[in-house]
């Protein structure tokens, strides 16, 4: 009889556990909207596109600004060098390395890692300065609140009695 009832009572706490199982596809959602509302989520999102704005602006710099000046400076344009591929295997066209275009890349790519360089940087040193900042004192607990006042009573006590 025991074996009777202990197995209804797992076939109840299993019908339980089924109709309160979230499905497959509920989970994956719950999960995701968990993942997607996490405060670093959004973070991640802003600083994707603040970047790709900032690769638009570097770009142009280094394509409009940089490298125009850099030819001035050297006397030579790099932004149209390129590299002229032999016909290979009956092709059509010969292949082009655009080594201008490659140069143009390399000076982004430096550019941009200095001023994450520098913007880390600033950021290392405004939370050093702030972990530099002393604590403020603590205040006094109740017994040495306490003990001052008899202290400062026993002086004043004392100076009366002299």
């Amino acid at each position: 009889m025991s074996e009777n009832g202990n197995e209804k009572e797992l076939e109840a706490k299993d019908q339980v556990t089924k109709e309160h199982k979230p499905t497959k596809i509920g989970a994956f959602f719950h999960e995701f909207r968990t993942f997607a509302m996490k405060g670093n989520m959004l973070d991640m999102a802003i600083g994707m596109i603040v970047g790709g704005a900032f690769t638009l602006l570097v770009t142009s710099i280094v394509s409009h600004i940089a490298t125009p000046l850099l030819g001035i400076l050297i006397g030579v344009d790099f932004s149209g060098w390129t590299i002229t591929l032999p016909h290979l295997y009956g092709n059509a066209e010969p292949g082009i390395l655009a080594i201008g275009s490659f140069l143009n890349a390399t000076i982004s790519f430096f550019i941009v890692a200095f001023v994450v360089f520098l913007f880390v940087k600033a950021i290392n040193a405004f939370h050093h300065a702030k972990s530099e900042e002393p604590a403020p004192p603590p205040e006094p607990s109740a017994e040495e609140l306490l003990l001052t006042e008899i202290r400062d009573l026993l002086k004043a006590q004392q100076e009366n009695n002299t």
